[in-house]
């Protein structure tokens, strides 16, 4: 019968003596504000008394009696609600007045066996929940001053219920703490002792119902000793936060207090995660923004993972700009699990190379997994990559060792001129392009002035050269004449129908910079291809006979092979050749008024003059 109300931030408490076992309590809503303190009680005198503070000390005011014991009360705004045996009753403070009493359902087990649990979720809506049974009631005002009860829902659910308090999602709903009995049934008809005794108890269980009585969610609670509790040992209470929501519930049995919140975005993502939802978790993170205790990484890794263990390979690297961002340490570890995997190639399309930029162990894996698996691919990401994220010199290194297991590979050539470039090593790269026959050889030899580079490589650049004549020709619609090879002395030349003779790249390159590239050097590497020695030592006879001085004697024999109208030229203007020698070549060949000429140069005119009358029939000539 004791009751004792005492504050938590001062010194104030009250103290009563009741003379009867108390049941419940209820302080008034404004308790601290008001001076008369009041309160009202109840208990197994079935007396629902008021308890007010005036001059001379606490009134007691009885506001109900001689109805059962009072199970529960709860006090809001101006009305009380309290529980007795027949029912739930509601009392008007403003009107001190009696409402309309809710009774009992029908058939429903004793009062005290489950209790009764009283909430009011407004000042004029009470919820009650007793045995198996969820009523709700209306305060309504007729207008007049008075008001009426109205039960706006009245639904049984398929357990007891030790609690009930409003849920904020969906509106209108019930969290409610439910205990389902043991099956005691079948004990009832036998004599057996170990059968008739107490089962143990199931474990108390949250649900939440919507305001028609349909069951949205249930989870069960672990508590310790579950199994020896019954209804009443469990209380149901809200928490709630500065604007008047309930912030969390607490649940509570003999040994153990469990704090209930409400689910948020993260408690769902995490939930789509436990269900391997990733695509909606992800969805989700993404909304709810950095720095909420979820991170789109932690999730999006995971999604990674699923979809690779799935054997999605694709989709889970196309997932990765989107999971990973600017983090490089998160993109590192990443490329490595795919590599683990032995998926590297899915994801390298995405790995980034700027920002952020990752480890060179990075990109130089990359280049090596290219270079084993996918050399095209490799050339590619030679070109477009920054040179500056991997080890160039490594990637060098790598490219000439496989290169040298497989000679004459183009790609791997390409390849490899293309990171001497990216190293400032043209001179390197010159030969490998001379041998992939790249048009833009002549451009790079005089843009990095390789002239002393290309003098050891004359005749893999004449080569090119008159490939790329033998093309243009093609392109341009003239027919071209191969007797029988360049060796031959019966390949045709065009001669350029009375224009200046234009000369090919490599044949103007090798003249105009004979101060860096030889004669005699030139000539050399020339003399197993005579065609193209022709071809050098016309046009640098044409520049100036000197420069061809040494070689005069070929020169003869090469105009006399490769365009037999121009020796008579090239013999009046030059003075280096033997004449014994030219005179011998030409009359193999028949050259009669190039005979002639070098018999009179010899002074053998009669001779000279034999020779036209016999053959030119031309004594003028």
């Amino acid at each position: 019968g004791q009751a004792a109300i005492v504050s938590i931030s001062g010194t104030e408490n009250y103290g009563f003596d009741l003379k009867r076992p108390l049941r419940a309590i209820a302080l008034d809503p404004q308790f601290a504000k008001r001076g008369t303190r009041a309160f009202v009680c109840g208990g197994m005198a079935g007396t629902l008394v008021m308890q007010e503070k005036g001059w001379l000390g606490h009134k007691e005011t009885t506001i109900h009696s001689n109805e059962g014991p009072i199970w529960a009360i709860q006090w809001q705004g101006n009305f009380i609600a309290w529980a007795n045996d027949n029912g739930v009753k509601i009392y008007d403070t403003q009107s001190q007045e009696r409402l309309m009493s809710i009774a009992r359902p029908a058939n429903s087990p004793r009062a005290d066996l489950f209790k009764c649990s009283l909430r009011w979720t407004s000042d004029i809506t009470l919820v009650i929940a007793w045995a198996d049974h969820i009523m709700q009631a209306r305060i309504r005002n007729r207008g007049n001053g008075a008001s009426t009860v109205e039960v706006t829902a009245h639904f049984q659910v398929d357990c007891m219920l030790s609690g009930i308090a409003p849920h904020p999602n969906p509106i209108g709903s019930f969290l409610t703490l439910n205990y389902i009995p043991p099956d005691t049934f079948d004990n009832e008809a036998t004599s057996n002792p170990e059968e008739q005794r107490r089962k143990a108890a199931n474990r108390p269980e949250l649900r939440i119902i919507s305001n028609s009585g349909e069951e949205l969610s249930s989870d069960a609670l672990t508590l310790k000793g579950f199994h020896l509790y019954g209804c009443n040992d469990y209380w149901l209470e809200t928490v709630r936060g500065s604007g008047g929501e309930a912030d969390y519930f607490i649940v509570v049995s003999p040994k153990d207090i469990i704090v209930v919140k409400l689910r948020d975005a993260v408690d769902h993502i995490n939930w789509l995660v436990e269900q391997e939802m990733y695509e909606e978790a992800l969805e989700g993170v993404e909304k709810l923004g950095p720095g909420k205790g979820v991170e789109v990484s932690e999730i999006g890794r995971k999604y990674i993972e699923y979809l690779v263990e799935e054997g999605e390979f694709d989709k889970a690297a196309k997932l990765t700009p989107r999971v990973f961002g600017q983090n490089a340490k998160d993109w590192e570890n990443s490329v490595f699990y795919f590599a683990k995997k032995k998926q590297l190639q899915g994801i390298i399309p995405f790995v980034p190379t700027k920002e952020p930029r990752l480890s060179r162990l990075v990109y130089d894996m990359i280049i090596v997994h290219f270079l084993e698996q996918d050399q095209q691919a490799l050339l590619t990401t030679i070109k477009e990559w920054p040179s500056d994220i991997y080890d160039l010199s490594a990637a060098i290194v790598a490219v000439q060792a496989k290169l040298d297991r497989s000679p004459g590979v183009p790609i791997l050539m390409e390849c490899l001129a293309e990171l001497y470039m990216l190293n400032r090593q043209p001179g390197k790269a010159l030969e490998y392009y001379l041998r992939l026959r790249k048009p833009h050889v002549f451009d790079l030899i005089r843009e990095h002035n390789l002239f002393t580079v290309v003098r050891d490589q004359v005749l893999l650049l004449m080569e090119f050269d008159q490939e790329l004549e033998k093309q243009k020709k093609q392109d341009e619609g003239v027919v071209i004449q191969n007797i029988a090879t360049p060796m031959s002395p019966t390949f045709t030349l065009d001669k350029g129908k009375g224009k200046e003779k234009e000369r090919s790249k490599a044949v103007a390159l090798l003249v105009d910079h004979t101060y860096a590239i030889p004669v005699a050097r030139v000539v050399q590497q020339l003399q197993v291809r005579p065609f193209y020695l022709y071809l050098y030592l016309d046009a640098l006879f044409d520049k100036d006979p000197y420069l061809a001085a040494d070689f005069s004697d070929e020169q003869v024999q090469l105009y006399a092979d490769y365009e037999p109208g121009r020796l008579i030229d090239f013999l009046r203007a030059s003075n280096y050749y033997n004449l014994a020698k030219a005179y011998a070549i030409c009359e193999r060949r028949d050259l009669v008024l190039e005979m002639v000429f070098l018999l009179g140069r010899m002074g053998n005119n009669k001779k000279a003059l034999n020779l036209i009358i016999e053959k030119l029939g031309d004594v003028n000539r």
